[in-house]
């Protein structure tokens, strides 16, 4: 097993400075390995043995599950134990191969169904960013008790890939010029050149901090996993989408991906659903009363599955 950890890397420990006392402090996790397709990838867990679901946190192209991890305090605790991976090319999970955007999910349905064997309880999967849409498919394929996201982003949609990348012209040529450039999959570019990181929450200071972390949003990804990103579908369609109830966390202040850039998606969705739009909340949603919202309506979500 690898013998890098979070104890002896400093750079995520400013993000707790930066957070509202909600998530600030030690997150209170313990670290594990898990070895899946040759790759060992680092998890952060948050015991609670006696819950009745295991919640598994996907972060996205700007973040890891340590950037997550104060989040499964508001998440875990009597109704669920929280699991978040650092999914492979991000965080401590390193990879020299180029990235095929659907490993993510893979990654994701092959912890679920480890989860699963382990403690025999549901799962609640929770994703984050670009982490919603992995988190749909994995719900779609695998199957969960119930599906939290803060945004659903259909790269199909040019609107979504307008607002994703880092200029709304480099968004529309993206998915031709991506295909073009398929001999070059393993070229690595940062992720900072191509989506708009600036946006990352209404802070800069944590605008900054995300930018400069090599663990996340200061990472490189190959051409390969952009190509595979943007010129992806869902596992199934919406309309299709009956696996379990959804529950979309829009931040209501978000620079980034607007609600009304996740809301044609979601309004599709055939299961059981519910929106609620986090007040005064960037992407990532960190500010009040957003985050409290955020809190209390996962609560309810979990309770009533």
């Amino acid at each position: 097993m690898p013998t890098v950890s979070y104890e002896t890397i400093s750079h995520w420990r400013r993000y707790l400075e930066l957070y509202p006392p909600e998530l600030s402090g030690a997150p209170g996790v313990a670290e594990e390995w898990w070895h899946w397709r040759g790759l060992d990838v680092h998890l952060d867990r948050l015991e609670a043995p006696d819950a009745r679901f295991v919640a598994v946190l996907v972060h996205g192209a700007g973040g890891d599950g340590r950037m997550l991890a104060p989040f499964a305090k508001l998440i875990g605790g009597t109704r669920a134990e929280v699991v978040a991976p650092d999914l492979p090319g991000y965080g401590l999970t390193r990879t020299d191969e180029p990235l095929d955007y659907g490993m993510w999910a893979e990654c994701v349905a092959d912890l679920v169904e480890v989860e699963r064997q382990r403690s025999g309880r549901p799962i609640v999967l929770f994703g984050a960013s670009m982490g919603g849409m992995v988190a749909y498919d994995v719900a779609a394929t695998a199957g969960a008790a119930g599906l939290i996201v803060t945004c659903l982003l259909d790269p199909r949609d040019p609107v979504v890939r307008r607002v994703a990348a880092r200029t709304p012209l480099l968004g529309t040529a993206a998915p031709a010029m991506l295909r073009r450039l398929a001999f070059a999959d393993r070229v690595q570019l940062p992720i900072r050149w191509v989506v708009n990181m600036a946006a990352m929450s209404n802070d800069p200071r944590l605008n900054d901090l995300v930018a400069s972390d090599p663990a996340g949003g200061g990472n490189s990804v190959s051409l390969r996993f952009l190509r595979t990103f943007m010129t992806s579908q869902p596992a199934v369609e919406p309309e299709q989408f009956t696996a379990c109830p959804v529950l979309l966390t829009h931040p209501g202040a978000d620079r980034w991906t607007p609600v009304d850039v996740s809301r044609p998606f979601f309004e599709r969705i055939a299961a059981p659903k519910e929106l609620v739009v986090l007040a005064n909340a960037g992407h990532l949603p960190v500010e009040q009363p957003g985050l409290g919202q955020f809190e209390r309506a996962v609560g309810r979500f979990i309770d009533a599955l």
